[in-house]
């Protein structure tokens, strides 16, 4: 008799957890079933969470001094049609001073040192677009220096490739309309931190984006009238006020 009770008091509670378990799903399944297909559905990534990683912030090229990047160094044969903030605008849209398409297919030079860290089409109204990842010398920041990036688009062409090292005035493309959307120019901004999210040209605040054309002059490190010519492949930035002192 003990034997038999060892063999049934076993299958005695799987029938209760089943018992349990059919009870629960006929309670919840209903439920489930009721739910819209956007919530039982994974969201695709976000992608404003995509963000340089501690390792490659720490590789990433030091820029210890910037230039326009359309025209010559100091922007001469160059307009800004559309300055920073201007009807809710997060860059500055510089133009060859011809209008229209004058400067269609002329170069766009890296401002700074950096590392390519977005290439591509990333939606509509954008073109062919650029950013660049850079290390900029900054005694306030944390490990002296703070993360800069700064954004090329509306490209006819891209000449680099993702994850490239570039030096300052090395070419990265070519000016153009995004597709015959525009008049050819390009659409510069200077973005604050590791979040490479191509995000939007235009919001009502102003987001991580700094004035351009104000952080081009603050760290030219060359006087306004003179070419600021890249150093050679590997070569240590130095500012040249710095020097004249």
């Amino acid at each position: 008799m003990s034997r038999l009770l060892k063999i049934i008091r076993p299958l005695l509670t799987l029938a209760v957890a089943a018992i349990i378990v059919w009870t629960l799903w006929q309670r919840l399944a209903p439920q489930f079933e009721d739910l819209p297909a956007h919530a039982t559905q994974p969201k695709p990534f976000d992608a404003a969470f995509i963000r340089l990683s501690p390792r490659e912030i720490a590789t990433l090229p030091i820029a210890a001094r910037f230039d326009h990047p359309l025209g010559s160094p100091n922007a001469a044969m160059t307009y800004n049609a559309r300055p920073f903030r201007i009807e809710r605008h997060l860059g500055d849209d510089l133009n060859g001073i011809g209008g229209e398409n004058s400067d269609l297919d002329d170069p766009v030079f890296a401002a700074g040192a950096g590392r390519v860290v977005y290439s591509g089409v990333p939606g509509p109204g954008w073109g062919n677009l650029v950013i660049l990842a850079h290390r900029v010398p900054d005694a306030e920041c944390p490990g002296d220096f703070a993360v800069v990036q700064t954004v090329y688009a509306h490209l006819e062409k891209i000449t680099v490739r993702p994850n490239q090292s570039v030096q300052r005035g090395e070419e990265l493309g070519t000016a153009g309309t995004a597709g015959g959307q525009y008049f050819a120019h390009l659409h510069f901004e200077v973005r604050q931190g590791p979040y490479i999210n191509p995000s939007v040209g235009y919001a009502d605040a102003p987001l991580n984006r700094i004035p351009p054309h104000a952080f081009i002059s603050q760290h030219r490190g060359a006087p306004d009238d003179q070419g600021n010519p890249p150093p050679f492949l590997g070569a240590e930035e130095v500012e040249i006020e710095a020097q004249n002192k």
